[in-house]
């Protein structure tokens, strides 16, 4: 079929709806997206025939590309305590030096790795906006626009989201002289919103996002919340991540992060970014507001914050998806493993986030709920293998490490769990191939980290 009429794809095993079916025959249209999707169908003389199982694809729901010049480089320890707030600041000497240019080599690696990962579109929750001196850019977006130029070279989708900065913690106004690149209010982020909207490049989007409760009052998120007014767009934000924000947070306002943030009118469009430090009573009211959060595990743990209540989150119904964060992961099945992983740890029990009667694989029930959170997350309309949903898809690899010799029935679960190394042939982006490596892209991050760390 020509690309001016779509193209037809057709698995020999897909996951549509929760569960393997057999001889799936997908249909996408000339914009990139799904049109139908049916089992049990013999391919089409034309059809492209795709030499694996096919998964849905998931969005990293939280991305700071430029800390993947950083990756690697905080793991030793030179004085009697490491935890996020020293691992901050020592992040801070890459922020304050990296240029555009720069940072769209850094950003092009990065979405390629994702990419590689599982990923085909990327939330960036982007707080890193002007010179080195902290002076606005001639183009006071140049920043923005270079991540935005990276993610089309990789052929990646995008959600950019301009990140609203503006102090240094719940008992100070304005920012520390460490963090002059990030300065911003609610009108300069509903500007950049506005004007990468209204670019309409290919597969980028914008929404916005509050970076935290200590870096924006109560009066920053109301004039954003204004100026959003019923805007669908997906708001992102940082909260209760580290128990010491707890502690602050009580101390400022006496109460806890969620639950002063629930406070602050929440809703579906709403992203809570880790909400690490979560009571039971403080879930049901994100439940009850039907915004989402977003997990990072790979992250969490690099960092020390702690462990998210997995249990709790789930068994609420509120909607879940995962982000690679910090970049010291950048691929969905480490993501899941870390998740259940560290609950198995921490409760020492087996198989915590399997549902018994309804859905007793674990990896399915941690992939399902990804997926489905996945569009709000990101902004779009639909996710996965649906119809209306962008033509995005993995082609597993059944001879990978951990997923050869398994019954169709157990291949998620090896995936997730058993699997190493790459472990699909090919990642599909509206109904295009996508490349996994390129050395000229990665050669130019190279010269990049040369730079930073001259």
């Amino acid at each position: 079929m020509s690309a001016a009429h779509g193209t037809s794809f057709h698995a020999p095993l897909a996951w549509l709806e929760g569960r393997w079916q057999q001889d799936v025959l997908m249909q996408a249209g000339a914009d990139g997206h799904w049109t139908s999707l049916t089992a049990g169908q013999t391919p089409p003389p034309r059809a492209v025939r795709l030499d694996g199982p096919v998964l849905p694809t998931l969005v990293d729901a939280h991305s700071h590309a430029f800390q993947r010049a950083f990756a690697g480089l905080a793991e030793q320890r030179d004085s009697d305590s490491d935890d996020f707030w020293s691992w901050r600041d020592r992040m801070y000497g890459v922020a304050l030096r990296v240029t555009p240019a720069q940072l769209k080599a850094i950003a092009a690696q990065l979405y390629t790795e994702l990419l590689a990962g599982g990923y085909t579109q990327v939330c960036e929750f982007h707080y890193l906006h002007h010179r080195e001196d902290g002076t606005p850019y001639d183009d006071e977006h140049a920043m923005a626009m270079a991540l935005a130029e990276a993610a089309q070279e990789a052929g990646i989708g995008l959600t950019l989201l301009p990140v609203l900065y503006a102090h240094a913690g719940f008992a100070h106004r304005g920012l520390r002289e460490t963090q002059r690149r990030f300065r911003t209010d609610a009108a300069w982020v509903w500007r950049a919103c506005e004007r990468i909207n209204a670019a309409k490049l290919p597969l980028v989007r914008a929404g916005v996002a509050v970076h935290s409760l200590r870096a924006a009052h109560p009066d920053d998120v109301r004039a954003l919340q204004a100026l959003i007014g019923d805007s669908d767009i997906p708001i992102h934000v940082h909260v209760a991540e580290q128990m010491q924000e707890v502690h602050d947070c009580l101390a400022a306002t006496g109460k806890r992060p969620i639950d002063f943030l629930a406070d602050h009118g929440l809703d579906p469009r709403w992203q809570l970014v880790h909400a690490t430090h979560s009571t039971r009573e403080e879930i049901a009211r994100i439940a009850a507001s039907g915004a989402a959060v977003v997990i990072c595990p790979g992250t969490e743990a690099n960092l020390g914050d702690g462990q998210a209540d997995l249990q709790g989150w789930l068994s609420a119904g509120v909607a879940m998806t995962v982000g690679s964060d910090s970049q010291a992961t950048r691929g969905w099945v480490e993501e899941l493993r870390w998740l259940e992983y560290g609950q198995r740890l921490g409760l020492q029990r087996r198989n915590v986030a399997a549902q018994p009667g309804r859905q007793p694989s674990t990896a399915a029930r941690l992939f399902d709920a990804c997926v489905a959170g996945s569009a709000r997350a990101a902004g779009l309309p639909a996710w996965g293998l649906r119809a209306g949903a962008r033509a995005d898809f993995l082609v597993l690899d059944t001879t990978a490490s951990g997923l050869a010799g398994l019954p169709d029935a157990s291949l998620l679960d090896g995936l997730v769990f058993a699997s190493q190394g790459q472990a699909w042939r090919e990642v599909y982006v509206a109904g295009q191939r996508r490349a996994l490596d390129d050395a000229g892209r990665r050669d130019r991050f190279v010269t990049a980290m040369s730079a930073l760390w001259r």
